[in-house]
């Protein structure tokens, strides 16, 4: 791939981004659901507490699907 398609790839990604379904934010990670819910790193921390309860695994609000933090 050339270097002009390569920044160009970059630059429409970082523009698109990612937006959060709680607080509405674009941001460059989210954690994401298989249904489609996303949400950003702040607000994970901030409603952990009731979407995991071991800290390995999230229950999605939307659709109540078990989704992995990726720390295995």
């Amino acid at each position: 791939m050339s270097e002009k398609k390569k920044s160009s790839y970059r630059q429409k990604k970082a523009l698109r981004g990612h937006t959060c379904s709680c607080c509405g934010r674009k941001t460059e990670f989210n954690w994401t659901c298989r249904c489609g819910f996303q949400i950003c790193q702040d607000c994970m921390e901030e409603n952990f507490w009731g979407m995991s309860c071991n800290g390995i695994t999230w229950q999605c609000p939307d659709c109540g699907g078990q989704n992995g933090f990726g720390n295995q």
